[in-house]
């Protein structure tokens, strides 16, 4: 019972992402000892991460489904999307890549006038095509059936065609010495592609990030002129996006959609 329990659990947790106890202790109609008996043996296997109030999925191979990552942080990826539209102002050129966070700053940017929107995600596509205002081009390649990323050589080729103001760049992985990290090779290619071809860089990721792993390197926080989360996690890595004047934008979003801006070199940034 116990076993079939457990794997339960890393199922929903595969599904979803994240499990808490008091949602486990109301599926299995078992004490709240025993769920953490259970959760504390997934962690010990490292299949699973303890978080407050439950746990998330330790996978530093595989990611979570498009579902779980979109509800996953949702408040503070809204307000991380509006900070963002606050940095892009209308008539400019802008890559958006793959992702939930990147898919928020586009809903941000809906009532942005005359921008020109180049991406490689489905979704941030179909989202924009309505607001006649705003052109889209979307990258040809391989859908990914997964999350509506298109992917692969084909995309990195037609990336390589443009130069733009901006590149809002989603990451699932922010390691400790400021290394993004991603799960699909292929994706990664495209990512870089627009790193190289942005003159203004915009990272975006919440503060969850800081807590996850993935085995494939984008490239490093040192490439990024903006830095856009909800708050970050510690003094050494404030102290690392310093080092390289890096702008960092805290929304500090915890349930509410007001903004704090902060600069943490090189000047300050300020939004209504």
């Amino acid at each position: 019972m116990s076993e079939n329990r457990r794997q339960s659990i890393l199922d929903i947790a595969r599904k979803v992402g994240v499990v808490t106890v008091d949602e486990l202790i109301s599926r299995f109609d078992v004490t709240p000892q025993t769920i953490r008996k259970d959760l504390n043996r997934l962690c010990d296997e490292r299949l699973l991460t303890r978080t407050h109030g439950g746990a998330r999925l330790a996978s530093s191979v595989e990611n979570m489904s498009y579902e779980a990552r979109r509800m996953l942080a949702s408040d503070q990826k809204q307000a991380i999307g509006k900070a963002v539209a606050g940095i892009i102002p209308d008539n400019a050129s802008l890559f958006v890549n793959i992702g939930t966070t990147t898919e928020a700053v586009a809903q941000a940017l809906l009532q942005h006038q005359r921008l020109l929107v180049i991406t490689n995600n489905i979704n941030v596509a179909s989202l924009m095509r309505p607001y006649p205002q705003n052109k889209v081009i979307i990258a040809s390649g391989e859908v990914r059936s997964s999350d509506g990323g298109v992917i692969g050589e084909s995309a990195v080729d037609f990336i390589k065609q443009f130069k733009v103001d901006f590149a809002v760049i989603g990451t699932s992985s922010i390691d400790a010495d400021g290394a993004l990290l991603d799960y699909d090779y292929r994706e990664v290619k495209v990512s870089q592609a627009i790193l190289s071809n942005a003159r203004h860089v915009i990272l975006v990721a919440d503060s969850s990030k800081h807590e996850r792993s993935a085995p494939v390197r984008i490239g490093h926080i040192s490439q990024a002129h903006s830095f856009v989360t909800d708050h970050c996690p510690n003094a050494a890595f404030r102290t690392l996006l310093e080092s390289f004047d890096v702008q960092v934008i805290e929304t500090d979003a915890q349930g509410t959609n007001d903004v704090r801006s902060r600069q943490e070199a090189g000047g300050s940034a300020t939004f209504d």
